[in-house]
């Protein structure tokens, strides 16, 4: 899709109807504006050749003629309303969600995708999963640049699927062009869309609303089975996330060794804290924080947990603890708290965290 977007100069024809019909109506509206551009200029240029004044032309002088008036209020009245049925027709069939056979909660945040299945317990994080070389500069870029996801969405097809769209911190915008779909994810309201795919296939769009220095790395990609696999792989994400919580209870009775837990949360950092806080710890002088001697990290411990699993409002450090298991929280609060000199000796387990997170 990224080649083809880049040479291509009319809109995306689509893998849906309704993207069909948007598509047919944007080329209905432009060949009636090519003929209303074709006849009123070859109308002047007409009039500028076989009237000009080295002709011997003499100008009409003529005012408030009624013919005429009534001719130009009439006719664009016309074709206007002729515009307008098949207008009308497309965005009220882009609006009917109604009689969904699935429905995905879509919310957005900086700067990725939550997916949450209403119809099961299914529910994840899609991120960027383009290696940060690539985007350094140092490796090649891939084909799908800027556009792959460690989870994408997944969708049947046949189906008709209602997404609600909605953010739990600044406007952002999911758009998948070939499904006809750009809705904006405002925070404290949820707008809808839908579609209804075809063919199986893998479909990718982006964050399409300036939301921060990561709008760029914030990719949607939609995979649509056909309905036997699209439900084979949902009761298979339905027994993982149950095995998940049945780990995470096991957890919550046990304790990690501080090195198992520093190998994990080096792992958990390097993935989801570095970008800003660095790899070093030293974070950005006056952008983001350094971590190396913080006296947070290396004294209040329920500061610091508090700030890793809620984040921080008005900020771009984002809450984690719907992001990271209980395990990979503990490894990597333990990380930060005895990396690079920090040496606190302190380990922090997923029974605390859990500890926090419910009292």
């Amino acid at each position: 899709m990224a080649a083809q977007a880049s040479s291509q100069y009319n809109l995306t024809q689509g893998v849906t109807d309704i993207s069909q019909r948007v598509f047919d109506l944007h080329m209905t509206i432009f060949y009636i504006c090519c003929a209303i551009g074709l006849i009123v200029f070859g109308a002047m240029f007409w009039a500028v050749i076989h009237h000009r004044k080295s002709k011997g032309s003499k100008p009409a002088s003529f005012h408030e003629n009624v013919k005429v008036e009534i001719l130009w209020t009439v006719i664009p009245f016309v074709i206007l309303i002729g515009m307008a049925i098949p207008a009308t027709s497309t965005l009220i069939a882009m609006e009917d969600t109604s009689e969904a056979d699935v429905t995905v909660l879509v919310t957005g945040s900086q700067w990725k995708w939550h997916y949450k299945y209403l119809e099961s317990d299914v529910e994840y994080f899609s991120l960027l999963a383009t290696q940060r070389e690539q985007i350094e500069n140092k490796l090649e870029k891939g084909e799908n640049y800027l556009l792959e996801v460690d989870r994408p969405l997944v969708i049947p097809t046949g189906k008709k699927v209602r997404f609600l769209i909605t953010s739990d911190d600044v406007i952002h915008s999911w758009w998948v062009p070939d499904f006809a779909v750009k809705k904006d994810a405002n925070p404290g309201f949820i707008n809808e869309a839908w579609t209804q795919v075809n063919e199986p296939g893998i479909y990718r769009g982006q964050c399409a609303e300036l939301c921060g220095k990561d709008h760029g790395y914030m990719p949607v990609v939609v995979i649509a089975k056909s309905p036997a696999d699209y439900e084979s792989w949902l009761a298979e994400q339905e027994e993982i996330q149950r095995q998940a919580k049945a780990e995470e209870q096991r957890l919550l009775a046990m304790s990690m060794e501080m090195d198992e837990l520093m190998e994990l949360g080096e792992r958990v950092y390097i993935g989801s804290c570095a970008a800003c806080h660095q790899a070093n710890g030293e974070g950005i002088p006056g952008v983001f924080p350094g971590l190396k001697g913080s006296a947070m990290v290396t004294s209040d411990m329920d500061a610091h947990i508090d700030i890793v699993v809620n984040g921080k409002s008005g900020t771009a450090m984002q809450a984690f603890g719907n992001q990271l298991s209980l395990k990979e929280l503990a490894a990597v609060i333990t990380y930060e708290r005895n990396a690079w000199g920090n040496n606190t000796g302190e380990t922090v387990q997923a029974a605390d965290v859990n500890a926090f997170m419910n009292q």
